[in-house]
């Protein structure tokens, strides 16, 4: 009969003997190899291929107080918009020899809260937050681990911690700015309710105020943004009365409310402009192509993860606060 016995996981010992090392020279080039000669942490690394040993990445831990692991929690994954900063986040974080754990907490302040708590357990050495609006409960929390933390796509002068971002209300004020030059006074919105979308939502309601003495037609739509919304978003809106833009709170609604447009044999712009938010990839390659708001999405990745490194490494933090700006894009649609 064979044997079900599983073969013996390698051990640090055994990628000693292979690399003709000490244990403890070998232990010191997995830990802290900033500290070891580059040739010897090369001879060690061989040394693990050739016996595929695993690192014990919590006895590490232990020795170093840090678990190599930053939580990372975003409202969506599918959504376009945030997917180039969480590439960026893992890029960087990985360069500096962190690894991101990346999780889902939707668009509800609560289930932030609930899942910050939990990420708290694994001691995880950063958290980077979407937005800047949490519970009193998860901010208690944070601030009891003492654990570092970046807040992105927001700004705001008193962060939890750190802060890198820009202003969503001066968004909606340069929108708004843009489209009265553009000679525009009758614009109907499609909005969605995060609130950072508010946020850009007040900046826009704010500038029309001032020439616009009624409210702004508004349809809400759910989120996720999708194209399917934005086309039902604008014949709702398009049954409310007339307009000559329409301002979407995401290129997503602006791309579905073109096809609705289009649909209904409309012109863009020449009968009903759009105009967008994200400056998403589609964005320049739509026909017509979408006037819309440009951010940096990788910069914030790569900032907050730059941000939380050094702070992690006890580096001097000569800015705790990033404002990246943002910049309006003129195309076709508007």
């Amino acid at each position: 009969m064979k044997s079900t016995r599983h073969p013996r996981a390698p051990t640090l010992e055994d990628v000693a003997r292979n690399a003709g090392l000490s244990p403890m020279t070998v232990s010191r080039a997995l830990n802290t190899p900033q500290l070891v000669r580059p040739k010897t942490v090369e001879k060690v690394m061989l040394a693990v291929r050739a016996t595929g040993y695993i690192p014990n990445a919590m006895a590490g831990g232990l020795a170093s107080r840090r678990s190599k692991l930053v939580a990372v929690v975003v409202p969506q994954i599918n959504n376009n918009m945030f997917v180039d900063t969480i590439q960026a986040l893992s890029d960087e974080l990985a360069r500096r020899g962190y690894h991101m754990l990346l999780c889902v907490a939707g668009y509800t302040e609560q289930t932030e809260a609930e899942l910050v708590a939990t990420l708290l357990s694994r001691r995880p050495d950063g958290v980077v937050l979407t937005g800047i609006h949490h519970t009193t409960e998860l901010k208690k929390v944070i601030l009891n681990a003492a654990v570092p933390v970046v807040e992105i796509w927001d700004l705001t002068p008193t962060p939890l911690d750190m802060l890198v971002g820009f202003s969503h209300e001066r968004v909606g004020q340069a929108t708004a700015q843009y489209l009265l030059r553009k000679g525009y006074r009758r614009p109907g919105l499609l909005w969605t309710s995060d609130s950072r979308a508010a946020q850009r939502k007040q900046g826009l309601c704010d500038v029309f105020a001032s020439c616009i003495s009624k409210g702004l037609p508004q349809v809400d739509v759910p989120l996720p943004a999708s194209l399917a919304l934005g086309r039902s978003g604008l014949s709702q809106l398009l049954g409310e009365g007339t307009f000559d833009v329409i301002v979407c709170s995401s290129d997503t609604l602006a791309q579905g409310a073109i096809m609705e447009a289009e649909s209904r044999g409309m012109r863009v712009p020449q009968d009903l402009a759009v105009i967008g938010f994200g400056d998403l990839d589609f964005a320049a390659s739509n026909r017509p192509t979408i006037t819309t708001i440009s951010v940096d999405r990788r910069a914030i990745g790569q900032q907050a993860a730059s941000l939380l490194a050094e702070r992690i490494e006890q580096q001097p933090c000569k800015a705790p606060i990033i404002d990246i700006g943002f910049h309006l894009v003129e195309r076709e649609s508007a």
